[in-house]
């Protein structure tokens, strides 16, 4: 199973880790909520699994109010400056590996919780990324995602992406709307239970799905 950025991006991950890292926050409010909004789902007994999580800042935030937290992202850069952030932070229940989700040398679950923070937007197949996730999770378990939806009323920043992926300086975008990802992630088999957007515009689309017990 993956659900991940196809390998053949790692380089551009790789290449930008440092930037990356040393970036600040876009908006500080709607990271905030989104951290406050997942942390809400979240329990001390959890077993959480983040992908694509760059850096792990996030997985740094979230790891202290779960039992077990493991962050991944298919850069090796960018998991080499996490481990030196965790190590500083000392969050010790925190493991941060190169890989995705179905890697044999990662823990496969199941989990409590997998978190896919600004990621099904750089996946050729969100819909089937979020089937995966569905097969990864214990009854009840939640899937979080905040993904970028732009595929209606922002025809104009296709051109622009393009055009910078072309010069190395974008992955590849995936385009859809609100609806279609709310759609896909209940046909994955999903109960979709919280929306929002953190933020508004561009539209950074949060859901809470929940694998519903048979």
């Amino acid at each position: 199973m993956t659900i991940a950025p196809p390998r053949d991006t790692a380089p551009f991950w790789n290449r930008i880790a440092a930037r990356y890292a040393a970036r600040p926050v876009a908006n500080p409010e709607a990271y905030a909520l989104t951290l406050e909004r997942t942390r809400a789902y979240l329990r001390s007994t959890d077993s959480v699994l983040e992908l694509g999580a760059g850096t792990s800042s996030t997985a740094i935030t979230l790891a202290p109010h779960v039992a077990r937290y493991l962050s991944t992202d298919i850069s090796s850069g960018m998991v080499r400056i996490g481990r030196e952030k965790a190590q500083a932070a000392g969050v010790d229940n925190l493991t941060i590996e190169v890989g995705q989700l179905g890697d044999p040398a990662l823990d496969a679950g199941p989990f409590d919780a997998i978190l896919a923070f600004n990621l099904l937007h750089l996946c050729p197949d969100p819909a089937g990324e979020a089937a995966k996730a569905f097969a990864a999770l214990k009854p009840g378990g939640y899937f979080i995602s905040k993904s970028a939806c732009l595929g209606s009323g922002f025809w104009f920043l296709w051109p622009v992406t393009a055009v910078m992926r072309a010069l190395g300086k974008a992955p590849p975008v995936r385009y859809f709307t609100r609806r279609w990802l709310q759609e896909a992630i209940r046909k994955a088999g999903f109960e979709i239970v919280e929306t929002g957007d953190y933020p508004a515009r561009p539209p950074s689309h949060f859901i809470v799905a929940r694998k519903v017990p048979d």
